[in-house]
C-alpha cells in the first residue's frame, strides 16, 4: 500500500478550501483517508496554511510521500521532510 500526503477540497463551488491529509494513492481525491494534519485555504491574503508540523514528519518517516503541491505548500511553511 502506498501512502500519499495530498489536498483534500471541501469547500463550496468557486470557495476552494483544502484539508492537507494522509491517504492511501489508490483512493479518490475526497474519498476516504487515514489521517487530517492540516488545512489550506488559498482565498485569504496572504493564503492561510495550517500544519501539525510533529504528524507530518511521523508520516514521512514512515513512508509517506507528498505530492508537489503539499511539498511547495510544506517549503512554504519551512517544514523540512
Amino acid at each position: 500500500m502506498s501512502v500519499k500526503i495530498r489536498l483534500t477540497r471541501i469547500g463550496s463551488r468557486k470557495q476552494p478550501y483544502y484539508r492537507i491529509v494522509v491517504a492511501d494513492s489508490r483512493s479518490p481525491r475526497d474519498g476516504k483517508f487515514i489521517d487530517k494534519i492540516g488545512t489550506y485555504d488559498p482565498k485569504t491574503d496572504p493564503s492561510k496554511i495550517v500544519i501539525d508540523k510533529e504528524r507530518a514528519v511521523e508520516w514521512v518517516k514512515k513512508g509517506a510521500k507528498p505530492t508537489n503541491t503539499v511539498q511547495k505548500l510544506f517549503d512554504i511553511v519551512e517544514l523540512k521532510v
